[in-house]
C-alpha cells in the first residue's frame, strides 16, 4: 500500500492506523535509546566541568559581591581584592571537599 507524506497507510480502518502509528512510535524510541547509549557522559568529565565552575564561579561571584560592596561604602579597591581572594578560596575549598568524596558516592559534590 503507498503511503503519504507522514509515512502513514492514509485509507486503513482507525485501529490499524494506530497499530502503525505504535509501530513507528516504537522503532523510532528505539533509535534514539540506541544513540543516546553511546554519548553516555563520562563522570570525569562532569566532576571537570564542575572543578572549573568553581574556579571561575568562587572568584568571579567574589568580585562582583567586592565590587558591590564597595561601591555602596565608597572603599574601591579593597573589598573588591578582599572578596575576590575569599571566593578564590571558597573555590578551593569546593574543589578539595569533591576530591574527599569516593566515585561510589556520585553525585560530583552536591550533598
Amino acid at each position: 500500500m503507498a503511503e503519504d507524506e507522514n509515512g502513514e497507510v492514509p485509507k486503513l480502518p482507525p485501529d490499524a492506523r494506530l497499530e502503525s502509528l505504535d509501530e513507528r512510535l516504537d522503532q523510532m524510541q528505539q533509535a534514539e535509546a540506541a544513540k543516546q547509549g553511546k554519548t553516555a557522559v563520562d563522570p570525569n568529565m562532569r566532576i571537570a566541568q564542575v572543578v572549573i565552575g568553581y574556579l571561575i564561579g568562587g572568584p568571579l561571584g567574589g568580585a562582583l559581591l567586592g565590587w558591590g560592596l564597595d561601591s555602596f561604602f565608597g572603599t574601591f579597591p579593597r573589598l573588591l581584592l578582599l572578596m575576590l581572594f575569599l571566593g578564590f578560596g571558597a573555590g578551593i575549598w569546593n574543589i578539595v571537599r569533591i576530591s574527599r568524596n569516593t566515585p561510589s558516592q556520585g553525585s560530583a559534590g552536591r550533598e
